[in-house]
């Protein structure tokens, strides 16, 4: 077991997420931690793991009450990220991932979507999805090709998707596609509910991911798949606004998926330097490793205050989109320095797999790309300050 050091501590989150908090740690501790290496070399997908998460309460649970989830905000849900991802990425993403999506839903769509497709998810019955991103478009949203034509009684979806969490494993996903040719390419797009059994939908999982190896995404094709009227959400045209709000909160939270990994990162490298011995000494007595872990540990405590910052203007409102992508550049990029410097303490041994500092190293480079890659996020950060 690690030290703990308490990089976590509850004296920046507000009071009434110190419960959720302790349920996640707790959780994480018991299920999360003792199987992640297993399932890291395996390959495979947490299902066992999920479930008892389902039956926990800590999955799906933003989802509003009157839905049959717990209502949890912006904190609660930050408060679990950290947790979750101090013990495992892979887990963790597949844990948050289950309900991706949803959000949309219950925010544009209608009571009649709500009880159809949010409800399952959060009584642990259904898991969903969000189909964005494309294999030649990345981050530009008002970019992508994936077309939903007008039809008698609703639209034929034609495009591909990538990096879609839960494309195999989903009952239904929230998919993103074009439905004008405006000159306003913003106003573009639209969002539509797609189950995964609808004629016109194959996917399969993209294989052998370097990090998180635990959290399954695939690659999407859909040909004339047909949806119905009204599986449309919302307003026809309104996607990308709807996405672009989406994101803010998303990155709040995905800030909490680096400062997880930044928290094992330190612990790691901690408890390395302070039982191994070289040149007769503990590594702990050398300046430069003391320094090192000072730069970690600053890093990390001024990403995590951004953090929380950040989560507190999305609560009120106030330039939720500058916030969000601070937040989300500043503790994904320390994810990042911190296993860097993990690894180079560990020296010889970090490149062994069985280290756990070699999966998290590994995990860090991929929430620096997902929910808009950093150089995305210094062009919003840019833009939103002036």
């Amino acid at each position: 077991m690690n030290t703990d050091l308490g990089l976590l501590d509850e004296s920046l989150v507000p009071e009434h997420a110190r419960d959720v908090k302790r349920e996640a740690r707790e959780f994480a501790e018991e299920h999360i931690a003792p199987v992640a290496e297993e399932h890291f070399e395996a390959d495979d997908y947490p299902w066992e793991v999920l479930e008892a998460g389902q039956e926990a309460g800590l999955v799906g649970q933003d989802i509003p009450e009157e839905y049959g989830g717990r209502g949890l905000d912006i904190y609660q849900m930050l408060a679990m990220a950290e947790e979750f991802y101090r013990a495992d990425a892979g887990i963790g993403l597949t844990m948050m991932l289950a309900s991706f999506g949803n959000e949309l839903v219950y925010d544009y769509g209608t009571d009649e979507q709500c009880e159809e497709y949010v409800r399952p998810v959060a009584e642990g019955d259904q898991i969903s999805g969000l189909a964005v991103s494309e294999p030649q478009t990345g981050s530009d949203l008002a970019g992508m090709t994936t077309k939903a034509e007008k039809v008698d009684g609703g639209y034929e979806i034609t495009g591909e998707k990538y990096w879609v969490g839960n494309a195999v494993e989903g009952d239904w996903l929230t998919v993103y596609a074009k439905t004008g040719d405006s000159d306003d390419r913003y106003g573009n797009y639209s969002l539509f509910i797609v189950e995964t059994d609808r004629d016109g939908y194959e996917a399969e999982h993209i294989p052998e991911k370097m990090g998180m190896r635990a959290s399954k995404q695939g690659h999407i094709v859909m040909e004339d798949c047909f949806v119905p009227e009204e599986n449309l959400i919302g307003a026809e045209g309104g996607g990308f606004y709807m996405l672009a709000d989406f994101f803010n909160h998303g990155r709040v939270v995905v800030g909490g998926h680096g400062i997880g990994l930044a928290a094992a990162a330190i612990e790691e490298a901690w408890d390395f330097v302070h039982n191994r011995e070289a040149f007769s000494r503990n590594i702990s007595e050398f300046q430069s490793v003391q320094h090192d872990l000072a730069d970690m540990r600053t890093e990390f405590e001024a990403a995590r205050s951004l953090n929380w910052r950040a989560a507190e203007k999305l609560h009120e409102g106030e330039n939720a989109g500058l916030w969000a992508a601070m937040a989300k550049l500043k503790s994904t990029e320390t994810a990042v320095d911190c296993a860097e410097r993990g690894m180079q303490l560990h020296g010889g041994r970090s490149i062994l797999t069985e280290r756990r500092i070699a999966r998290v190293y590994r995990d860090v480079r991929i929430p620096v790309i997902y929910e808009g890659a950093s150089e995305v996020q210094r062009n919003l950060v840019y833009r939103q300050s002036q």
